[in-house]
């Protein structure tokens, strides 16, 4: 009989539907507050992973539950080894680097304001964008009154620089 016909158990199912969390190629650069978070999330998952590693073996939904937590743990792990971490007190004041607030004014004329983070801090509604990302990329090393051009899929704009702020020095 042909494999399609065939049932297969639920436990087989939900082995199957949990894909690695893609690590991103180039390096993990975060803030030290981007820091703090990789480091709660870890500890956040140990926690998790110490409450479902408990139960009982028949629950499938607890089983379910313990290979996300146990994907999410090798995801977070491998992103805290891999941190650089830059402070952003430590910038040149005068261009765009990592850890930016960037002001910029679009074509047509609107303002917009992005701090530059590394990726898992990234929350465009937030205001905060990868470091990666092509407005980040076309920033990068621009100085209050340049223009630069933004390469991005639905065409390509050019932003104004007309600020930049980085945190106090402690």
């Amino acid at each position: 009989m042909s494999r399609a016909f065939t049932k297969e158990s639920t436990d087989d199912l939900v082995a199957g539907e949990l894909p690695e969390r893609p690590l991103s190629a180039h390096s993990n650069y975060v803030t030290p507050h981007g820091l703090e978070q990789l480091q709660a999330r870890a500890r956040e998952l140990q926690e998790s992973h110490e409450k479902l590693a408990g139960l009982s073996e028949e629950d499938s939904a607890a089983k379910h539950k313990l290979r996300e937590v146990e994907r999410d743990q090798r995801y977070f792990n491998a992103q805290l080894e891999r941190a650089v971490v830059v402070d952003p007190a430590g910038q040149p004041r005068d261009e765009v680097h990592f850890g930016a607030t960037v002001g910029i004014r679009d074509e047509d004329g609107k303002a917009h304001r992005f701090t530059i983070v590394g990726d898992d801090e990234a929350d465009v509604t937030a205001g905060r964008i990868s470091w990666a990302s092509p407005l980040a990329k076309a920033m990068m090393g621009a100085k209050v009154g340049d223009t630069v051009k933004w390469f991005r899929p639905a065409g390509d704009s050019e932003v104004e620089i007309v600020e930049i702020h980085y945190p106090k020095k402690a």
